[in-house]
């Protein structure tokens, strides 16, 4: 068995912070103390060491960056037009051939089934350690300047693509209500054709529900909790139950994220850790389980360090290494060894064995 985690921004922590990913939690942490990365975005949760620790065997990581609207005083990379958020995309794009490329024995890009093939094997030894597969995903469209051009990503590897952050050409997004835009149709349409996976996560109400009428592919929500679960500033950030089970009506899947504002209504950083326990987030995939009738619809969203630290994260929960600790939490509410592996990689595995090219 390994796991799945379906959000991580690793080349936006690298390219913004620094951020060295084949280093351990604990040596990132040591460098950053002396800086002023902890306060803007947390200490470090995700390492080579901790992800191997944990059997992490495939990540979904980012192209993501911010838009000038939304940059705050210490962001130093963002975009104003979508020829800037186009160059900065392809930068994220080498960092992660470039991780690939100079760490081989760790990390390998996934592209296509016999990719996938080749990282599933390398865990089958419970023993050792795979590769850790890379599914690039990008948070936010801005950088495609024309729904043309998807097909260019995909040749850049990009096999998800998620049209909003906050809002973008393409659609409304967290803290910025609004539609598909007649763009972000076209978008859609484009996306249709191609072996693209079409990510939720972030879009309003409105911009989920026409993207579910229009678009015939796969869709997931790689990082968004249950509605339901806690009230949140940005609602457009969780799922209401109706989002939920037609997701499930169209074999998505929904991965769960811990994140204490997420998870308990009102969580403030003064709260600390011990405020919310890391039995919320199997309370989380119990009830998408419940609105969709089985284990099959969630998995692991984590996006720890996309402004996750550990001090923003459950009380048992110290690193990534920590996300199998969610398992016999499941197991204590009745779900089985076949319900968690669900939970840990079946149910994203599956999804890209649909979609992904031969």
């Amino acid at each position: 068995m390994f796991i799945i985690d379906a959000h991580l921004d690793l080349a936006w922590n690298a390219l913004t912070y620094g951020r060295d990913y084949t280093r351990s939690v604990h040596e990132t942490r040591r460098a950053e103390q002396t800086t002023h990365v902890p306060q803007i975005n947390g200490n470090c949760m995700v390492g080579l060491p901790q992800l191997q620790q944990a059997r992490v065997g495939i990540v979904f990581a980012t192209i993501f960056n911010v838009p000038f609207h939304r940059k705050t005083a210490t962001d130093t990379i963002f975009y104003k037009d979508a020829e800037t958020a186009h160059r900065l995309a392809l930068q994220q794009v080498d960092y992660y051939r470039r991780l690939a490329g100079e760490n081989p024995q760790a990390f390998t890009l996934i592209q296509n089934q016999s990719d996938l093939k080749r990282v599933t094997e390398s865990w089958q030894n419970p023993h050792q350690s795979g590769q850790i597969g890379i599914v690039i995903l990008m948070e936010g469209a801005d950088p495609i300047r024309k729904p043309a051009e998807v097909e260019f990503w995909v040749e850049q590897g990009v096999r998800i693509i998620g049209p909003a952050w906050a809002a973008t050409r393409y659609a409304g997004g967290t803290g910025e209500p609004g539609a598909l835009t007649a763009l972000g149709f076209e978008l859609l349409e484009r996306m249709s054709a191609l072996p693209v996976i079409l990510d939720l996560s972030h879009m309003t109400d409105e911009g989920t529900l026409a993207a579910l009428d229009r678009f015939p592919g796969t869709i997931v929500a790689t990082h968004a909790n249950p509605r339901r679960l806690a009230e949140i500033t940005y609602p457009e950030r969780a799922l209401p139950d109706v989002v939920i089970q037609r997701i499930a009506e169209r074999d998505g899947v929904i991965g769960v994220v811990p994140y204490n504002r997420f998870l308990k209504t009102g969580w403030a950083l003064a709260d600390g850790k011990q405020a919310v326990p890391l039995e919320i987030v199997a309370a989380a995939a119990d009830i998408i389980c419940q609105l969709s009738g089985s284990s099959r619809h969630v998995g692991i969203g984590s996006d720890l360090d996309g402004g996750l630290g550990w001090e923003h994260t459950p009380f048992e929960m110290d690193s990534c290494a920590d996300l199998p600790k969610i398992a016999p939490l499941l197991a204590a509410k009745g779900y089985n060894s076949n319900d968690i592996e669900n939970f840990h990689s079946q149910n994203w595995l599956r999804i890209l064995q649909k979609s992904l090219p031969q």
